[in-house]
């Protein structure tokens, strides 16, 4: 029969999944990730399964036939700016699926861990430092589906006696992030010298907690193999850095001219996470910082 050492990973060929797959993979765990579609992204050694988590049969004989260790739920639909922008509906599908999941680890798995993904949207437009005791304020669908999916948690956690934790991520890039999103188009955007584009983007004046995806991958592992069951834990860099010292910094390695000027811009924040819990209780550290990740997609 299967090993005890067997980890899934649902959404395992986005960014996260393929840094978490082959950190596991180094460790020694047996890596089963499930995906709509495998395509040219797989990471070798990794066992891909295209499941449907919308039907809950078919995740519950599945997860019956590789009786992991811990399921990593990162398999959503997760939206960019412009799409969050044009108010998509990204509710419905993604609570479903992950509703499924709570419900077989509630009722066949308590003691299997479950680890789902949360967001700093999900405190909405908090100008101050988020921490585990700020209350939840999503303003669009795609985080409201984050704060009902905890709270769903919530409750069977503490009905079933279950080891489920949300850890709710902050902004991180490196080179496996996706296209659409927003330090890879800054990059198509320069190397294309659309000016214009980027200056509409300049005069938004974003700041917002960033980080490297392999850090915070490192901190998802570090709650994999913990023993310990919190309820949520902040995974961020618990430092405010704008975009525009982004594009400054890749305009700078692209070696164009800075022609911006800063002095009439309104600030548009997004919240700051505080890890310091985080850090704690998984002994988690940063090692690297979003202008790596920057400067490691320029250079693809």
């Amino acid at each position: 029969m299967l090993k005890k050492n067997n980890i899934i990973i649902t959404g395992a060929l986005g960014q996260d999944g393929i840094i978490l797959s082959r950190s596991l993979l180094k460790k020694k765990y047996n890596v089963f990730g499930v995906v709509k579609r495998i395509n040219s992204n797989r990471v070798k050694n990794v066992n891909y399964h295209k499941i449907n988590l919308l039907k809950y049969n078919e995740i519950s004989n599945f997860l019956e036939r590789i009786n992991p260790l811990c399921v990593i739920h990162l398999g959503t639909e997760n939206p960019n700016y412009i799409e969050l922008k044009r108010k998509k509906d990204f509710y419905k599908n993604n609570l479903q699926a992950t509703k499924n999941l709570i419900k077989y680890f509630s009722l066949k798995q308590p003691n299997k861990k479950l680890i789902l993904i949360g967001t700093s949207q999900m405190f909405g437009k908090f100008r101050k430092i988020a921490n585990l005791k700020s209350k939840f304020n999503p303003m669009n669908s795609y985080a409201k589906f984050r704060v009902e999916s905890f709270k769903y948690m919530l409750s069977n956690k503490k009905k079933y006696n279950s080891n489920m934790t949300t850890a709710i991520l902050f902004n991180h890039d490196s080179m496996h992030r996706k296209k659409k999103f927003l330090i890879p188009r800054l990059i198509r955007l320069i190397k294309l010298k659309n000016f214009k584009k980027i200056i509409e983007i300049y005069q938004e004046n974003i700041s917002g907690d960033f980080s490297h995806a392999e850090d915070i991958c490192n901190g998802l592992y570090k709650l994999i193999i913990s023993k310990k069951n919190p309820h949520k834990l902040i995974f961020s860099s618990s430092k405010e850095t704008f975009i525009n010292d982004i594009i400054k910094f890749l305009l700078k390695k692209n070696k164009i001219k800075n022609k911006f000027i800063d002095s009439k811009l309104t600030k548009n924040s997004t919240p700051i996470g505080d890890n310091s819990h985080t850090k704690k209780i998984l002994n988690w550290k940063i090692k690297k910082n979003i202008f790596i990740a920057a400067e490691e997609l320029n250079k693809l």
